[in-house]
């Protein structure tokens, strides 16, 4: 059970916008801070709540200087950090749970702030082990895009991972798009996460077929 609720979360948080880059509940994501702006936000979450939420910038705003972001993102609690020689932080946020912008607020020493609203995804502060995925048919689809890749996976480690958090970590790690992401960021539960990505996998297994295949 998590230590959070909507009511004990705070109503305003800095966001990290990072294209391609997911935070899921529960899931661990290492970062390594090195922007001014973002290195001043570390440093005021760590005097105060230890919160910081991810989001994604939209693909179309990428070269603005404060593009527009999606309006989906996931907050994390600092778990580890260290400040290197240089002035960096390395950190590792603990997702927390998804989050709705309501409003983007003034800039504080030139990071971004947004108002939120927790409550649609108050399901993420609470641990469900109930979900059932169909795991044969992700790890079926799982080998053949490894194998499509020459990918060697440490299968023992994958078949003794928990539903949660092999879905977790496939939906944060494998290449897929930004909108591909951030769909598996707004998939209303486990089961619907673990669904696309069986979807996701075999489109990318389908290709690279297709791509041999006219190269021979």
């Amino acid at each position: 059970m998590s230590e959070y609720t909507s009511d004990t979360l705070p109503k305003v948080i800095p966001i990290f916008p990072l294209p391609g880059v997911l935070l899921l509940p529960f899931a661990k994501l290492p970062l390594n801070v090195f922007e001014p702006r973002y290195v001043a936000m570390t440093r005021d979450a760590l005097k105060s709540n230890w919160i910081i939420g991810m989001i994604q910038p939209r693909a179309t705003a990428s070269n603005e200087e404060q593009p527009g972001t999606y309006l989906v993102g996931c907050a994390g609690k600092i778990v580890t950090f260290s400040e290197t020689d240089d002035g960096r932080f390395l950190i590792t946020l603990n997702g927390i749970a998804r989050f709705m912008v309501k409003e983007e607020l003034p800039l504080i020493r030139g990071y971004r702030r947004t108002a939120i609203d927790w409550r649609p995804f108050e399901k993420d502060m609470r641990t469900d082990n109930s979900s059932v995925i169909d795991r044969p048919r992700l790890e079926s689809v799982l080998r053949k895009y490894f194998d499509a890749r020459q990918i060697k996976a440490r299968w023992d480690e994958i078949e003794q991972a928990p539903d949660s958090q092999l879905v977790a970590t496939l939906a944060m790690q494998c290449p897929f798009t930004f909108e591909e992401k951030q769909a598996l960021l707004e998939a209303p539960s486990i089961e619907d996460r673990a669904e696309l990505i069986v979807s996701l996998l075999t489109m990318a297994v389908a290709g690279h077929l297709n791509t041999s295949v006219t190269r021979h």
